[in-house]
């Protein structure tokens, strides 16, 4: 027992010293890039490059917008309520949008073409620039503790269009920290919701949600679905809130939650509830600095990886799981068998292997019978060897399902590792994704 407990000090030492150098190499890469970011835009400066100059102010007009700029926004400069001084505003403003996907593009579309004076996209993915014009700057690295703050600090008004939890909570601490509005939306399946956080007095996104929802609550697109036109609508809409809040016009969505339903094609603007004084980001008390940013684990805190990588589970011992290749050549070389397949059945009905037996995970248990009398077809024993296997989609719900089989007594039941996922990879290339 004193061994294991050296040893798993140890462990925690190295793991300790790991993620220390972890933040300094961090921290280095953040300061590199910001050097490097201010070297390319001094040169893009100095040889006319493609991000032009903001066009100098003609005063004879009295407002700034010199003659170009009047007949381009001249829709913007007829609308009473938004006008001049909108315009004005806008070409004063930047906007920083974190996430380029399907919120993020339906946004910097109409972003780009508003009139801001500069506006900044945050993605560790290819950028494509080519139909956007104006001001443009990319930031080609992945958001971080280490790099939020100062590349957020250019920026006027921040635009939330990612689709994990831990960047919502680092991207709502860094608005409070650097005291900018936020604006956060966000699209699943059929709805989508927005809001503006830390404004005029408002909540942040702590105040709502002070303890991150449990794992198994959080739903990405990739893996629960959405009709693409929702975070159009949605991104669509985050611009429009942050051009309002540059343009100092309307009445942007703060304390207000915008909540969207594509079936119904509804949309309802709820009170939400105002800044908490418990709150740990904004509240009386709170404790948060920009040495405190810098050093949260937002992962940890979530226990959810920022990564958009699909999650990949690991919850069964080696000898409880098959290869997709094995499992195929057990059922080339014609051995009995059953195969369960426990995602959801619209997933079914999209596309499944061979002789597949579809059964849900969530009615695994009430329906045991249906597995009993599909192997005892077989002539197989549910308590011993093999001929129950299991898969899923990426071979996570299929751990679950073995677990629950293994205690109702089906302890020959095996998990397919990687799922279709793994099949499509390493056994027929042809077999659809999805």
């Amino acid at each position: 027992m004193e061994s294991n407990g050296t040893d798993s000090s140890a462990i925690v030492r190295e793991i300790e010293s790991l993620k220390s150098s972890k933040t300094e190499i961090d921290r280095r890469i953040s300061e590199l890039e910001a050097q490097l970011r201010q070297i390319r835009q001094n040169d893009a400066a100095s040889s006319n490059g493609s991000c032009a100059p903001i066009p100098k102010r003609n005063s004879s007009f009295g407002h700034g917008l010199p003659p170009d700029m009047i007949y381009r926004f001249s829709r913007h400069l007829l609308l009473p309520s938004f006008g001049v001084e909108g315009q004005a505003n806008l070409l004063k403003s930047s906007i920083l949008v974190v996430g380029a996907g399907g919120l993020g593009s339906p946004a910097l579309l109409y972003l780009a073409a508003c009139g801001l004076g500069r506006l900044g996209i945050v993605d560790h993915d290819v950028v494509e620039l080519n139909n956007l014009h104006r001001q443009i700057v990319e930031h080609k690295e992945a958001l971080r503790t280490s790099n939020a703050l100062e590349i957020m600090s250019k920026y006027d008004v921040i635009i939330d269009a990612t689709d994990n939890v831990p960047s919502r909570y680092m991207i709502s601490d860094c608005c409070v920290v650097l005291g900018k509005p936020l604006v956060s939306g966000a699209a699943l399946g059929l709805e989508g919701q927005l809001t503006i956080y830390n404004y005029n007095g408002g909540p942040c996104y702590r105040c709502l949600f002070p303890t991150p929802p449990p794992t198994t609550a959080c739903q990405r697109c990739s893996d629960s679905g959405v009709l693409g036109v929702v975070p159009g609508i949605i991104g669509c809409l985050q611009a429009l809130e942050a051009i309002k809040v540059a343009s100092l016009v309307g009445e942007p969505l703060s304390g207000r939650m915008l909540l969207f339903d594509a079936l119904s094609a509804q949309f309802r603007v709820v009170k939400i509830r105002g800044r908490s004084l418990q709150c740990e980001a904004c509240g009386e008390n709170a404790k948060l600095t920009r040495q405190h940013f810098q050093g949260f684990d937002y992962e940890t805190f979530t226990q959810s990886p920022l990564s958009t990588a699909p999650l990949k589970l690991n919850l069964l011992p080696k000898e409880c799981r098959i290869s997709s290749q094995e499992y195929n050549e057990r059922f080339i070389n014609g051995e009995a068998h059953v195969l369960l397949d426990v995602r959801p059945s619209h997933h079914f009905k999209i596309v499944s292997l061979p002789k597949a037996m579809s059964i849900p995970l969530s009615s695994l248990e009430n329906r045991l019978s249906e597995i009993s009398m599909a192997l005892k077809k077989e002539g197989i024993d549910a308590g011993s060897g093999d001929g129950l296997y299991v898969i899923c989609r990426r071979g996570n719900d299929s751990q679950r399902a073995v677990q629950l089989l293994h205690k109702m007594g089906f302890s020959s039941a095996k998990d397919i590792t990687g799922g279709l996922e793994s099949w499509t990879q390493d056994v027929d290339p042809n077999f659809p994704s999805y």
